[in-house]
């Protein structure tokens, strides 16, 4: 899914990636100017990257009950398909980087073939008693399907590569066919995020933070890549000026995936540094930013609605 289609790739080598060159972005709202205003942080807190881009709640009570009151919440049926889905993507793009090296390039052939074995998904059992049986049922039918489409993908690519370079080697086409690093581990507290940040994966070919979301399409998501770009670049202190969401959903049996690419501009990095200075100061001063218009799938409703 994270693998950008041949037009995809047109719009941002001929589109998105020209355009953010142009484009100058402020100098404090670079990464590596984490240390001064406006990026430093104000308060002494630590919050998850999530926590600072989300605004499913309105009133962002979910992070004060979470935060100020201590209440855990269990997650619920679309926040576990989540989970489940984000696993099984990373199963299968490190399961076929262990493939190319363990086999090498000589062996293509074992490598394709054991890419065509359908992934284990025995580790589901464990969010078995979380879930309705029906719900159950339908998860691992579609995580199923989650696994075969990201397979084929990679198989695909895989082939693709080989028949272009005559001579490569396991670590030419371990980068080529699969050039991107998944659930990237990244130390945030320049910015009082958690020192365990991880970015959901990050190309170097295209230079691109991704995030893959299954749900609906909301405008503060972008604020994710926005976040872990921020990060990266004080972290790495090269900009990083691209993000792409990654929408996936299911219409009927089939696996449907968009993708949103864009441009992490000055208005993007102000508005993270924002949200997270008003949500740091609401936990600093425990402000209660009281009840919002819940939706229904929220994990926190019963304590807001009893």
């Amino acid at each position: 899914m994270y693998f950008l289609t041949d037009e995809e790739r047109k719009q941002l080598l001929k589109g998105f990636l020209p355009r953010s060159r142009q484009m100058e972005i402020a100098e404090e709202l670079r990464g590596w100017n984490w240390h001064q205003p406006p990026l430093a942080p104000v308060y002494d807190i630590r919050m998850a990257l999530y926590e600072v881009a989300n605004s499913y709640c309105k009133t962002n009570r979910d992070l004060y009950l979470r935060k100020i009151d201590r209440i855990k919440s269990k997650p619920n049926s679309a926040m576990i398909r989540g989970k489940v889905f984000h696993d099984i993507l990373v199963r299968v793009l490190v399961r076929a980087k262990r493939l190319i090296y363990e086999k090498g390039v000589g062996n293509f052939q074992e490598i394709l073939e054991q890419l065509n074995t359908p992934l284990d998904l025995s580790f589901l059992t464990e969010y078995q008693s979380q879930l309705k049986e029906d719900e159950f049922i339908e998860l691992k039918k579609k995580a199923a399907t989650v696994a075969a489409f990201e397979n084929a993908r990679v198989a695909a690519r895989i082939q693709e590569i080989l028949v272009k370079q005559p001579y490569i080697a396991e670590d030419s086409l371990a980068a080529l066919a699969i050039p991107v690093v998944v659930e990237q581990k990244l130390d945030g507290t320049f910015f009082g995020l958690s020192a365990n940040l991880s970015a959901d994966a990050y190309t170097f070919s295209e230079p691109m933070v991704l995030d893959l979301k299954f749900g609906e399409q909301k405008k503060f998501h972008r604020l994710t890549t926005t976040g872990y770009a921020l990060v990266m670049e004080a972290i790495y202190e090269f900009p990083i000026n691209i993000g792409c969401l990654v929408y996936a959903e299911f219409k009927g049996d089939r696996l449907v995936v968009k993708k949103d690419i864009h441009i992490i501009d000055d208005e993007l990095r102000q508005w993270f540094i924002e949200e997270r200075d008003e949500k740091m100061r609401m936990i600093y001063e425990e402000i209660d930013p009281g009840l919002g218009q819940c939706y229904d799938y929220c994990p926190y409703i019963l304590q807001c609605r009893g």
